[in-house]
Order: structure tokens, then C-alpha cells, then sequence
């Protein structure tokens, strides 16, 4: 949404994000279009000298232009038991306009180029929670109904190898320092 930038809090994650990978051989960035991921693309790039490039495909799930324009509070009263039903079973909202499978294939099947566009060195894809954990369930082989196992935090880095079946090298947590 217009108007939606990093908080102060956000620009301090950023910042640990930033030099956690300062060091890494980074060669690509890779946004989605909203503003405050690209706010936190460009921070990382610094560093390393890059461009960030915008894909809309990074883009958030098409679940929440639902629910876009309200708080979190208001959304029980406004969609009664569409919270609780994402909650609960994510793989099943009949009221979504993108399924959790269709937001995990567009997600891996982008960060699957990605990866092939880059011939050496690391790329960074910056995302939005929901779509950055469907997938790495989906390139990793685990199945959708652990979307909320060991969600993605605020500039967390999950460090992913390409393969078949992706492995998950590490996790990095600007929380868990």
C-alpha cells in the first residue's frame, strides 16, 4: 500500500541484515515491488555495489489484497472467521483469490530463475513473510501445512542451495543475534 515504508525498527533490522551479509559474495538482488521490501533491497545492496531489480512475482500473497487497508484488529469483525480459518488451515481458504500452492509455486518457480540467471556468487531475494516461507517449503520438499514452522522473522536470511531438492544451509535472525 502507498505510504507503507520501514518503521525505525525496520531500518534497524535492515542495518544487522545489511552486515550480516556484508561479507557474503552477493552478485544479484531481487525485490518485490512493494516499497518496503525494496527499501530493505537497496540498504543490503550497499555493500555490495548492486543494483536491485524489482520482480512482481516476489510480490505478497494475493490472499491479503483481501484484507489490505485494514488493521489486523479490525479484520475478525470485517471477514468473520477468515483469520482463524488462515490460521488453522492455510492450504484450504476458499475465500482466497490465490491458493497456498499457487503462491508457492509463483514464488519458487521465480526464485528458480533467479538462481539460474546468476552464474557465480549468492543472490539475495527480498520478500514478504507468507510467500518467502511457501517457497522454501516448496523448493525444499516439506509440505505447505508448516507454512507457520519456523516462519521467516522480520530480515531473517535463509540461506538456500539449488538443486533438485533445495537444501536449507543456514538460518540467520536479526532477533536471535
Amino acid at each position: 500500500m502507498p505510504g507503507f515504508y520501514l518503521s525505525t525498527r525496520g531500518v534497524l533490522q535492515t542495518h544487522q541484515a545489511r552486515r550480516y551479509l556484508a561479507a557474503r559474495p552477493i552478485r544479484a538482488i531481487w525485490s518485490s515491488p512493494l516499497k518496503r521490501a525494496v527499501e530493505t533491497a537497496e540498504n543490503l545492496a550497499v555493500p555490495h555495489l548492486a543494483e536491485v531489480q524489482v520482480l512482481s512475482e516476489l510480490v505478497e500473497w494475493k490472499l491479503l489484497d483481501r484484507w489490505a487497508g485494514h488493521s489486523w484488529e479490525q479484520i475478525p469483525t470485517l471477514f468473520p472467521g477468515e483469520v482463524e480459518a488462515y490460521l488453522q488451515h492455510p492450504s484450504d481458504l476458499g475465500f482466497a483469490s490465490e491458493t497456498l500452492m499457487e503462491l508457492a509455486e509463483r514464488v519458487s518457480l521465480a526464485v528458480r530463475k533467479i538462481a539460474a540467471s546468476t552464474s557465480s556468487g549468492e543472490v539475495v531475494v527480498v520478500g514478504h513473510q507468507d510467500p518467502i516461507q511457501a517457497a522454501r517449503l516448496a523448493l525444499t520438499g516439506q509440505p505447505l501445512r508448516q507454512l507457520f514452522q519456523d516462519r521467516p522473522q522480520h530480515c531473517s536470511v535463509i540461506t538456500l542451495r539449488p538443486g533438485d531438492c533445495w537444501t536449507e544451509v543456514r538460518k540467520w535472525d536479526p532477533a536471535n543475534r
